[in-house]
C-alpha cells in the first residue's frame, strides 16, 4: 500500500506530503501518524532547516475524516495524542514550517495552515472554518489562533459565519504570506523555505522559539519577554554559527553553517 504521508528532502528543505487524494487528504489516524512522525524525523535531522507541508490532488486537506469519525475511529496519531489534530496542530518543532496550500483547506485544513509559521496559497485555494455550520467548534486551534494572527473582528467573521475566504482575501487579512500562480504553491513555498534554510540554523530556530514564546507575555516594556529574548541571544552568541557568521563576513565569503 502506498504511503499516506511522505517526507522528502530537497537539500536543506524537507517536504511533507499528504497522499490521500481520493479522500481530499482528509485526516484519519494514518495521516495524523504519518505527519507527526515526519515532523519528528525532520526536527531531529540537523540537515533539515525548513519544512514544507502540502497535499496532493485538488485539496490541501479537507479536515477530519468524517467517515472515520462516524465509525467512531480515533483519528489522532497512534501513541501521540499530545501532537494534536493531524499530528501537527500541537506538535511544536524547532524547524520553521510552511504550509503550501495547493487547493482548498477547510476546517482542519485551515487549522494546519494556522499552526504553520508561514503559508503560501495557490491562487485558487480557499481557507475557512465551517465548523459552526455543522454544530461543531474549530477546536484544533481555529478559535485560538485566528484571533492571535489577524484582527479580532476578521477572526470573528471567519469563525462565526463559517464562510470560506479566497486566497487574495486570506493574504490581505494576514492568514497567509502570499498567493502563488495556479499549480505553483509548492514551488513557491520551497523557494521561501530555501531562503530560510540559507541562514544560520541555530539563529533561525532561536528566532522562531523566541517569537512564539514572547507572543503572549504582555507589553514589550515588561521584563518577561526580554528575559526570554536575552536567554535566546545568549545561546546564539555562544554558538559556532555566530563565530562562523562573523568570520565569514570579515573574510568576505559565504558562511558554512553547522547548526551548532
Amino acid at each position: 500500500m502506498p504511503a499516506t504521508v511522505t517526507l522528502e528532502r530537497h537539500g536543506h528543505v524537507g517536504v511533507v506530503t499528504i497522499r490521500r487524494p481520493e479522500a481530499m487528504n482528509a485526516v484519519n489516524a494514518a495521516v495524523a501518524g504519518g505527519i507527526g512522525e515526519a515532523l519528528a524525523e525532520a526536527d531531529a535531522d540537523d540537515s533539515v532547516r525548513a519544512l514544507v507541508i502540502t497535499g496532493t490532488g485538488a485539496a490541501f486537506c479537507a479536515g477530519a475524516d468524517l467517515k472515520a469519525l462516524a465509525r467512531r475511529e480515533d483519528i489522532s496519531a497512534p501513541g501521540h495524542p499530545e501532537w494534536g489534530f493531524a499530528g501537527y496542530t500541537r506538535h511544536f518543532v524547532s524547524v520553521p514550517t510552511i504550509a503550501a496550500v495547493n487547493g482548498f483547506a477547510l476546517g482542519g485544513g485551515t487549522e494546519i495552515v494556522l499552526a504553520s509559521d508561514l503559508a503560501v496559497l495557490d491562487e485558487g485555494a480557499a481557507l475557512g472554518l465551517p465548523e459552526v455550520k455543522r454544530g461543531l467548534l474549530a477546536a484544533a486551534g481555529g478559535v485560538i489562533r485566528t484571533q492571535r494572527q489577524i484582527p479580532l473582528k476578521l477572526a470573528m467573521e471567519l469563525a462565526l459565519t463559517g464562510d470560506p475566504v479566497d486566497a487574495e482575501t486570506a493574504v490581505r487579512w494576514g492568514l497567509a504570506n502570499r498567493a502563488a500562480p495556479s499549480g505553483k504553491a509548492l514551488e513557491t513555498a520551497v523557494e521561501l523555505a530555501e531562503r530560510i534554510a540559507a541562514n544560520a540554523p541555530l539563529s533561525v530556530r532561536e528566532t522562531k522559539k523566541t517569537m512564539h514564546r514572547t507572543a503572549a507575555l504582555g507589553s514589550d516594556w515588561d521584563e518577561a519577554p526580554w528575559e526570554v529574548n536575552d536567554r535566546a541571544m545568549g545561546r546564539v552568541l555562544r554558538s559556532a554559527d555566530f563565530a562562523e557568521g562573523t568570520r565569514a563576513f570579515a573574510e568576505k565569503r559565504a558562511p558554512q553553517w553547522t547548526g551548532r
